[in-house]
């Protein structure tokens, strides 16, 4: 896999796009409401890539759908170039910035041949005039992601995973966007592959000045394309800071057990990982009803965190945590 975050880390520093303590809220009738996202705020460097990490049932996705628009948040603003979403109409909303889905199957039409598929989104807004026009702009975003013309008349289900998400991408840079959120955009692919759409990624970045938001569960992924990192746990982030502070040196006890499951290339190491894991791993409990929603797992909680609400405070330099037992512990004496 080529391009670690060490190699990428020259990017601009104005926002391409930012969240303002950002809510979500899911009402069921007369059910007490669900917050998927709580008061978030991340911002992504122009040129940039913002890694947003966390189990299923984080947030994640929610908080996708909420960046690129096709949710409102209940709460809070989304901005972008500087401007709020509402501010921009549906069509203009996505010349700007697109949303690749973790599944391409399911977000492709298998009715339409792929050249169609990317046809018709050029001619929804305008770009391409006449068919050799469009044809013309098929075959060059198919050449983007490394396919030939012969794609240009299959079908989804004639498609690998891998082909399939670079469909996928084709057709989110068809318009022209500046930023992609990309929604776990490998974890539906063959880990072989997996490399592939990553490296992808990378160059395209390169050649087109991208910005990316780039969600996954898996931090080794993450390490390889983000610039700054936002752990997610249970709709709120819990730690945040550049891939380095938060991947060599976690704050928080949520992201240090996400970095203890990254899977250990030499195997008397991963096996000597297993053991502690299952030695120090908390129980699942629930989500409880006051106080740190992450203390029923955690190895280090105490008696006040079953009551306060630990706020994301900077507890180095660039580097935020909610956490009060280790904001404790790292005042000066």
């Amino acid at each position: 896999m080529s391009g670690t975050g060490e190699d990428r880390r020259a990017v601009a520093t104005a926002p391409a796009l930012r969240a303002l303590e950002v809510t979500k809220e899911y009402r069921r009738g007369r059910e007490l409401p669900v917050r998927a996202v709580q008061g978030v705020s991340v911002e992504l460097a122009e040129g940039g890539t913002l890694g947003v990490v966390g189990e299923s049932g984080s947030g994640k996705s929610t908080l996708a759908r909420l960046l690129v628009g096709l949710e409102p948040p209940s709460s809070g603003q989304v901005e972008l170039a500087g401007r709020p979403l509402r501010s921009r109409s549906r069509l203009e909303l996505a010349r700007e910035i697109q949303l690749v889905f973790q599944d391409p199957f399911s977000s492709l039409d298998p009715r339409l041949t792929v050249a169609a598929a990317l046809s018709e989104v050029l001619a929804v807004h305008g770009l391409g005039q006449g068919r050799a026009a469009r044809r013309a702009r098929v075959e060059e975003l198919l050449a983007m992601v490394a396919l030939g013309p012969r794609f240009a008349e299959r079908y989804p289900h004639e498609l690998s995973g891998g082909q399939a998400q670079r469909v996928a991408i084709a057709r989110a840079l068809a318009v022209g966007p500046e930023v992609l959120v990309l929604d776990e955009p490998t974890s539906a692919l063959d880990v072989s592959v997996r490399a592939e759409v990553i490296n992808l990624l990378i160059r395209l970045q390169d050649e087109l000045g991208l910005s990316y938001v780039f969600i996954s569960h898996d931090l080794s992924m993450v390490r390889h394309v983000a610039d700054v990192i936002a752990v997610m746990y249970l709709g709120k982030v819990v730690e945040q800071g550049s891939w380095s502070a938060v991947l060599d040196n976690p704050l928080h006890p949520y992201t240090r057990a996400l970095a203890d499951a990254i899977p250990q290339p030499d195997p008397e190491a991963e096996a000597l990982r297993r053991g502690l894991s299952r030695g120090e791993a908390p129980g699942a409990g629930g989500v409880p009803a006051t106080g740190c929603p992450y203390q029923p797992r955690c190895p280090i909680a105490e008696e006040s965190c079953r009551v306060q609400v630990p706020e994301l405070k900077e507890l180095e330099p660039g580097h935020l945590a909610a956490c009060q037992v280790v904001a404790r512990s790292m005042r000066p004496s």
